[in-house]
């Protein structure tokens, strides 16, 4: 019998990082996060995505993303399949325009669907790669500044996707993120070589393994030539097993660029609470450094990946909320838009709402109007507003 338990826990993992949502729980999504992001936007043109229009009407935005991955190039021409899961020597870079519907529902992916008799994508209902170009690297870093200041303040957002995430999933990922939020700046995303397959998780473990020196190079390269912006960093599940590795390493060795991430967020972190605790947070929690942790009790994928690994995951607040000092740790157990609640950072309108003011820079986690304090004899942690299940109990640093 433990070895069924075992097996059902392990298909649920395997049920991967990347879910869909179905129509009812996105129509409940999206009104207050709508209101503001229309508001964000109308107050400054350089918020507003450009669009494409056809007659009179406009069928669909354009958002332009920028990326590097360690992927091997393929030989097609289709934007969406340029990169495959193969692992390359070095870093490819360049910049991808991407098709955002003018129906598009907050924190959605949309896409074709037999049910709707749609066979191919389609620019004016769905998101759609529509072109794809590779840069050196000199050319990319010099796109990336201009479009960084662009708006009001200099800004930037790089996002490092986690198990079972293809390229093109990556890149609408970061073009959706960027649109849902009215985001002023460069949205940037890394792609390390995930098969991109439910059964692929283990083989995905040694591959995010060996992407971690590349991630370092390219953050470091993101930190030292983005010397003006407010560099926002957000890892999702297992990417944040090289993102915290790699940025610790970063900052020990470089700490003056620290003051570069305005915030680091970690998104659902598929990696071991203990050795965060003791190994990692040690070296990025400092004086002035922002970091913000969403955890759910709801994530099976995160209870998945804790009956594989036999440990607690950070992302993983069942039983017990993960708190260290110098951390904001965020409950978002109800938050749980999907089958299994793990891509809550992008489906779910009351964590894109917290994001919205994160990038706005509405100070810390007891000043945003989405959260909820709760005080601890040994510090305190937040959940939002709609939360309705009881309060979790407390894993405390020491």
């Amino acid at each position: 019998m433990r070895w069924l338990g075992f097996l059902v826990s392990t298909a649920v993992l395997l049920a991967g990082c990347a879910t869909q949502q179905t129509d009812s729980a996105l129509q409940a999504q999206e009104t207050s996060l709508q209101a503001k992001t229309l508001a964000a936007s109308s107050s400054s043109a350089a918020s507003r995505p450009a669009r494409i229009s056809r007659g009179i009407q406009q069928t669909h935005a354009v958002i332009r993303v920028y990326f590097g991955t360690d992927r091997k190039p393929m030989s097609s021409s289709d934007p969406a399949r340029a990169f495959g899961s193969q692992k390359a020597g070095g870093i490819t870079y360049g910049n991808i325009d991407i098709s955002i519907p003018r129906e598009h529902r907050m924190g959605a992916l949309e896409r074709p669907s037999i049910w709707r008799l749609e066979f191919r994508p389609d620019p004016e209902k769905h998101l759609v790669l529509l072109s794809l170009n590779q840069q050196d690297k000199t050319q990319f870093f010099s796109e990336v500044l201009k479009r960084s200041r662009a708006g009001e303040r200099p800004k930037a957002f790089v996002f490092i996707h986690g198990y079972n995430v293809s390229f093109e999933k990556a890149a609408k990922r970061t073009a959706q993120i960027s649109y849902d939020l009215g985001f002023e700046g460069a949205p940037i995303f890394y792609s390390w070589p995930s098969h991109g397959t439910l059964p692929g998780y283990r083989n995905d473990e040694k591959t995010v393994e060996e992407s971690e020196p590349l991630i370092k190079q390219f953050l470091s390269d993101i930190a030292h030539r983005l010397d003006k912006e407010e560099i926002y960093l957000i890892a999702h599940s297992m990417g944040n097993r090289p993102t915290t590795r790699a940025l610790a390493s970063l900052l020990t060795e470089k700490p003056g660029l620290r003051s570069r991430f305005k915030e680091i967020i970690l998104m659902a972190p598929d990696i071991d609470a203990k050795v965060f605790k003791n190994e990692i947070a040690p070296r990025l929690v400092a004086p002035g450094q922002r970091i913000t942790l969403y955890a759910s009790s709801e994530d099976i994928a995160l209870k998945g990946s804790k009956v594989l690994h036999k440990g607690q995951r950070l992302g993983d607040s069942s039983p017990q909320i993960t708190v260290i000092s110098g951390i904001e740790s965020i409950d978002a157990s109800n938050v749980d838009t999907s089958l299994l609640g793990h891509s809550y950072y992008a489906d779910a309108s009351s964590v894109l709402s917290d994001l919205f003011e994160v990038f706005r820079d509405k100070g810390a986690a007891r000043s945003r109007s989405q959260l909820t304090r709760i005080p601890l004899s040994s510090g305190e942690f937040f959940r939002f507003r709609t939360q309705k299940l009881q309060t979790p109990r407390v894993a405390d640093a020491d």
